[in-house]
């Protein structure tokens, strides 16, 4: 259950419609996720979300849309947020992700994981040809 009320469109006032209307025209599509309905109960929080949002994972920028959408999924796996792992995995099967692409990502996710706990547990210092 939400710890905020989803806003719907009849309930969106005018700030959270421009907001919904500008995701369904980036997105090319009629729906807004839960994410942003919840989002939407601060408007001014949504606004700024959603700003980020499309300057960081829509831009022309060096990393490919897939290539961010895979980042997304293994960030949010290991921070443990199973809203973000389902839509960022759906964002990413929509961008051609494929299963062998899927199944190796989360290979790395979990080897990452376990390395990263072994590292931290041993207190292995950092090589100085890694700090330049």
């Amino acid at each position: 259950m939400a710890t905020s009320p989803l806003v719907t469109d009849e309930d969106a006032g005018p700030r959270v419609k421009a907001v919904f209307d500008d995701i369904r025209e980036t997105r090319g599509t009629d729906y807004v996720n839960n994410f942003w309905r919840a989002l939407a109960a601060d408007p001014a929080t949504l606004e700024r979300t959603w700003q980020e949002v499309k300057a960081v994972m829509g831009a022309e920028v060096a990393l490919d849309p897939l290539t961010r959408e895979l980042l997304y999924v293994a960030v949010s796996a290991t921070s443990g947020c199973s809203y973000c792992v389902h839509s960022h995995t759906a964002a990413a099967r929509a961008k051609g992700m494929t299963d062998a692409q899927y199944g190796e990502l989360l290979a790395v996710v979990g080897l990452a994981a376990k390395t990263n706990r072994l590292a931290e547990a041993l207190q292995v210092p950092v090589d100085e040809a890694f700090l330049r």
